[in-house]
């Protein structure tokens, strides 16, 4: 069973004292998350556990890891990022005809417009069992512009303020990709795609499963609570609306606060590896008409309790 933490305790260190190699050098990148680690190989640590193990760990540690010049090939990323699960297709984003779960996320001149990726998000939260995390691979990247930011969300809910914290303790919330994804499809069309993913509903602060962390985890894919509306909370139905949209809005704000963020600027061959369950992501697309070619393998994660 995980630890369950008190509000602003630190989480246990997840790296033992002595077991990070030699080789591999560590260099955090703020003061919150986010670390650009060195003198290895994915794919030399898609075969070897103790090598494996040793990222998994640094990954529970600073929630996102950044590495540059990973020349491997599709295979070799795909291989890294089933050590940690199965990996999952995305039902609009559609995955590499050769290797099942790499999404390409190609943008370029004749790319459709479209704003998901731009928004602070975790991925797939519209699932009942959201991602896990991703192994994220730039192909080609812009001469400038492109980067991405990650939000530690363990942060966000830390700081928030006690009667919040005790206010949201047991609120649950629905997570829909038909108010995302599906909206600018027909609506037949975007009613099947409701039927095969119906909105799931999860925790508004859900339980890290392997450090015991608590984490704020609405985003950008979050509609609506489910059960706000109780006399507790509510005085008069003025109190539910706009009130409960009130506070949806103030939670999932805090994403945008620049001291829970790492920002990072792409190179080609420079990966990124994320914990999905307790980060945000937003791409910027600030590089138009320059082009940006990535390669996303998601992993399927479990249940949010």
């Amino acid at each position: 069973m995980p630890q369950t933490l008190r509000p602003g305790e630190p989480a246990p260190d997840p790296v033992r004292p002595g077991v990070l190699r030699a080789s591999i050098e560590v260099e955090p990148l703020t003061c919150i998350l986010g670390a650009e680690i060195s003198g290895v190989s994915l794919a030399d640590a898609a075969l070897d556990d103790d090598l494996f193990a040793e990222i998994k760990s640094l990954l529970l540690r600073y929630k996102v890891l950044f590495l540059r010049d990973q020349d491997i090939t599709r295979a070799e990323h795909v291989a890294f990022a089933r050590r940690f699960g199965e990996l999952e297709d995305h039902p609009v984003a559609g995955s590499d005809p050769d290797h099942p779960g790499l999404v390409r996320i190609y943008k370029d001149l004749d790319s459709p417009a479209e704003h998901y990726e731009n928004a602070l998000h975790a991925d797939g939260t519209w699932r009942e069992n959201p991602s896990m995390g991703a192994v994220l691979r730039c192909v080609e990247s812009p001469p400038v512009g492109g980067d991405t930011i990650w939000v530690d969300m363990v942060e966000a809910y830390k700081r928030l303020p006690e009667h919040i914290r005790a206010q949201i303790e047991d609120l649950r919330a629905r997570h829909s990709i038909e108010a995302t994804f599906g909206a600018i499809l027909p609506e037949e069309e975007r009613h099947a795609l409701k039927a095969r993913f119906p909105d799931a509903e999860h925790p508004v602060v859900r339980t890290h499963p392997e450090t015991g962390e608590k984490i704020l985890f609405v985003n950008a894919f979050t509609t609506h609570f489910v059960n706000f509306h109780t006399p507790q909370n509510v005085r008069f139905g003025q109190d539910y609306a706009p009130g409960a949209n009130l506070l949806l809005n103030h939670l999932i704000s805090q994403a945008a606060v620049p001291e829970y963020q790492v920002r990072f600027r792409w190179r080609k061959n420079s990966v990124a590896i994320w914990d999905n369950r307790s980060t945000q992501h937003y791409a910027v697309q600030d590089y138009w008409p320059a082009v940006r070619k990535m390669e996303r393998a998601g992993i399927v994660g479990d249940r949010p309790f």
